[in-house]
């Protein structure tokens, strides 16, 4: 990637983009190429082997920019890589049918872990996990609170202002070591001020307050019942140096805490979907959000000639700030037939053209994309591709007491559980667990049970 016209240095890019670094991966299976796809923590392609502490995890995130190329080293070197992602692993991709590997490396047994399996490893470029013992420390934690809220961003950030300014005991979760979430990547207006600076605005009136506390680098991941009543215990695992070389001493690498909250608001967002066509996994195709993130929050761009492929106006903002990055827009291609006349004018303003209903192409690195519509086949010389596909709200938490989601027409997604007691009505979790539900059920069911009079039943003859 190059570095954008911009200047961001406050927040720059970890040095991993490098410019015409494509490649920074490969599929397990036929070896395809992968790239830079989300500006996610959870990217697979964003996890380095850190080759200058050994007896420490072995893959780490470079999601807050505070690792280094110099101490990252990848199993394989990039051309090395490329040399062998194209010819012998995709020519023998039709005989790799599914369960290829653990069909055909059955026999003998004895061969697998001495043969078949670092054979294996080596060609899909996995790291390797360190055999000595680990030095860092670990702790455990408990945290007691009246309102837990998943997720910094902006309806998170809200929240907590407005439970803090009432006195109650607040307690902000978010994975990022950066409050805001997609504020950090849009160009979006709070209060007439933009994200960003309404993000720091709030941030420190909560470093200010005793009664709130902020967890960063935090992912909570579980909810549970045994929480006292009217309550609920949440697991929660904070990164406490993950990010550092060596943890400072005295310091855990990673902090596991218990929280019991009464009362719990789910913030934490949503995840963009892909949108699925032939050649939609080489490198240079990425999802609309993450060229946002790279460009507005990291000051990068991801290449000098994009094209646009969406399905919801959201994903027009991606050509918007792209062309006020710099960047050449070359189409815009959204499989709906109807678009905001607003969004056509914009287009036309930066001199893009616009692609109604269809598309399709199909490439071994992308440098090009062929669009097909009512007029026929039309081709673009592009390096970058964006797609958005829509948004899946993140609601799996609701579920984990037994709440289902329920599908929402407008969004074309599943959208939250039914309300249940300890959670507010837009994040809610049923408040009883799947067995007590269960009993519950059977005694319903017993009631209704309609029972035999008494006449019927003593002439009933006995079984001798």
């Amino acid at each position: 990637m190059a570095g954008a016209t911009r200047d961001l240095t406050a927040t720059r890019s970890p040095p991993l983009f490098l410019p015409r670094c494509e490649l920074v991966g490969r599929s397990f299976k036929y070896h395809r190429p992968r790239g830079i796809l989300t500006a996610a923590l959870r990217n697979r392609m964003r996890w380095l082997s850190c080759a200058a502490a050994p007896t420490r995890g072995q893959h780490s995130r470079d999601g807050d920019g505070a690792l280094r190329w110099t101490r990252c080293a990848q199993p394989e070197s990039l051309a090395l890589a490329r040399a062998r992602c194209g010819s012998r692993q995709l020519a023998l991709s039709p005989i790799f049918v599914a369960g290829f590997y653990y069909k055909t490396f059955m026999w003998p047994a004895a061969l697998w872990e001495k043969l078949y399996e670092p054979a294996i490893r080596r060609a899909a470029g996995l790291g390797r996990a360190s055999a000595e013992a680990d030095p860092d420390s670990y702790e455990k934690a408990y945290a007691f609170c009246d309102v837990l809220i998943i997720g910094a961003g902006a309806a998170g950030l809200a929240a907590a202002l407005s439970a803090a300014r009432c006195g109650a005991r607040v307690i902000l979760c978010d994975e990022d070591f950066l409050l805001g979430g997609r504020l950090n990547g849009e160009r979006h207006e709070i209060d007439g001020m933009s994200g960003h600076a309404w993000t720091r605005q709030v941030e420190a009136e909560l470093l200010a307050n005793p009664e709130t506390r902020i967890l960063r680098r935090t992912t909570v991941f579980g909810v549970y019942d045994g929480g006292m009543s009217g309550t609920r215990t949440l697991g929660a695992l904070e990164r406490v140096a993950d990010h550092l070389p060596i943890p400072p001493a005295h310091q855990p690498r990673q902090r596991l805490w218990r929280i019991i909250a009464k009362r719990t608001v789910l913030a934490a967002g949503a995840v963009e979907r892909p949108i699925v066509f032939g050649g939609n996994d080489r490198p240079g195709v990425m999802m609309a959000s993450a060229v946002r993130t790279y460009v507005n929050r990291f000051g990068v761009i991801p290449g000098r000639h994009a094209a646009l492929f969406t399905t919801s106006d959201d994903g027009w903002k991606t050509a918007f700030d792209l062309a006020a990055a710099g960047v050449r827009v070359a189409a815009i291609i959204d499989a709906r037939s109807v678009v905001s006349p607003v969004l056509i004018e914009e287009a036309k303003r930066i001199d893009t053209r616009v692609f109604l209903q269809r598309a399709g192409g199909r490439c071994a690195r992308l440098d090009r994309i062929t669009v097909r519509d009512r007029a026929g086949l039309s081709h673009f010389q592009v390096d970058t591709l964006a797609v958005a596909g829509g948004w899946n709200p993140n609601v799996a938490l609701c579920t984990h007491l037994g709440g289902r989601p329920r599908w929402s027409d407008a969004i074309a997604a599943l959208s939250r559980a039914t309300c249940r007691v300890g959670w507010p009505s837009s994040v809610p979790l049923p408040a009883l667990s799947p067995l007590r539900m269960r009993c519950a059920k059977a005694q319903r069911l017993a009631q209704r049970r309609p029972r035999q009079p008494a006449s019927r039943r003593s002439i009933i003859p006995k079984r001798v």
